[in-house]
């Protein structure tokens, strides 16, 4: 009994800090972010990278779409790097007005892609890098928007990722999932002085920093990988909450597990990498960097849900008394993740579609235990998978 009961503290202790986590950002992001930034004095030259792996369905719309943008057309360049798609995509891209740079890798990654292009741009006279995915289409005033924070001396910008599609109940969860980072790691974040989380596309960064600090990014979770270069060098990234980015969701369970494997594989690699550097982040007083791997040393919220409840039923026929603090933390849970989902997200489809969260947090748990390897290769997930809705 006296090891069940020094299990249930240790596991209480561990879950309870990170709900309690989550949910003091989630309340602070209820609260409107001031965007105190003034308007541009001067039209800074950006260049913008389409990373793009077997995107033949995706990247022609979005680029077409991108290029809409109010933003002066000689002050910016569109540059698509393809990897493996087909030659009747790259002549229909190489109609528009992009540059295109073909690639073939023998393990494709976006790193490799990214340190590809940079090694083909690096000598040109750019002030801004804008990283998007080959899914993701703009507003017409983006560039404008990373211009004017960029001016006001901000190096590193992560833009608010929304979801293009609610067609399928998996892409609803997936949008939710999208906002609830959102609410913790961006914009809660930030509204304390914290850095923002970077979310893979939507991110603008300063050109000179990023030619010369890409070449350190080499696994598929690029995001972490240069979270850890921005917060180790003291760089602040400013979330821009009413800059909108919209992303296609995943469509079925398959795409689920294959996506959730690869974050699963990026952020133990980055964990993993990153620990022997808590003491001194702690001792230096880099407050960014520590709470960068604390949020690195949670669970995904999924499977610490699902623990919480196993838990609180298993207890329930142990010791009943015991199983009473795993119901208040379930409910502290749902609180918060309560506070983090935007009100037109919050409908009945989406009550519909809880109904797969134990599908979803039994993937999550089957990948624990499937990740060796993962974080150095591309896992492709095809856009438009929707066997389970």
């Amino acid at each position: 009994m006296a090891i069940v009961d020094w299990i249930d503290t240790v596991c209480f202790l561990y879950v309870g800090f990170f709900v309690l986590y989550l949910f003091v950002f989630a309340l602070l992001s209820r609260f409107r972010l001031y965007d105190g930034y003034p308007p541009a004095e001067k039209t800074h030259r950006i260049v913008v990278l389409f990373p793009a792996y077997q995107e033949d369905e995706t990247i022609e719309p979005s680029l077409r779409s991108f290029l809409n943008q109010e933003y002066p057309r000689d002050c910016y360049e569109v540059v698509v790097i393809s990897d493996r798609m087909k030659e009747e995509t790259n002549q229909r891209i190489g109609c528009l007005p992009v540059r295109l740079l073909k690639v073939e890798f023998e393990n494709s990654s976006k790193a490799k892609a990214l340190n590809f292009a940079v090694a083909y741009l690096k000598n040109e006279n750019y002030d801004i890098v804008v990283i998007l995915d080959a899914d993701n289409t703009v507003e017409p005033d983006f560039l404008k928007q990373i211009n004017r924070v960029y001016h006001a001396g901000i190096k590193a910008i992560q833009t608010h990722r929304k979801a293009k599609n609610l067609n399928t109940e998996i892409a609803l969860l997936d949008a939710v999932s999208e906002e609830m980072n959102n609410a913790y790691f961006r914009k809660g974040h930030v509204y304390t002085g914290l850095s923002s989380a970077l979310s893979g596309s939507g991110m603008a960064f300063d050109f000179k920093w990023f030619c010369a600090n890409i070449q350190y990014v080499t696994t598929a979770g690029e995001d972490k990988e240069l979270e850890v270069l921005l917060l180790k060098q003291r760089i602040f990234i400013e979330y821009l909450d009413h800059v909108h980015v919209y992303d296609e969701k995943i469509q079925s369970s398959s795409a689920f597990y294959k996506q959730r494997q690869r974050w699963l594989a990026a952020q133990f690699g980055s964990l993993k990498r990153a620990l022997r550097d808590l003491p001194h982040a702690i001792f230096s007083k880099n407050i960014d960097y520590a709470d960068k791997l604390l949020q690195w040393m949670m669970l995904p919220r999924l499977l610490l849900l699902g623990f919480s409840f196993i838990f609180s039923i298993l207890l329930f026929f142990v010791q009943w008394e015991w199983a009473l603090k795993w119901w208040g933390l379930l409910l502290l849970f749902i609180v918060t993740f309560g506070l983090a989902i935007p009100k037109e997200l919050d409908n009945a489809r989406l009550e519909k579609a809880l109904r797969k969260i134990p599908l979803l947090f039994l993937l999550m748990f089957i990948n624990l235990f499937r990740l060796k390897g993962v974080n150095k290769k591309f896992i492709h997930t095809k856009h438009g998978e929707n066997n389970i809705s």
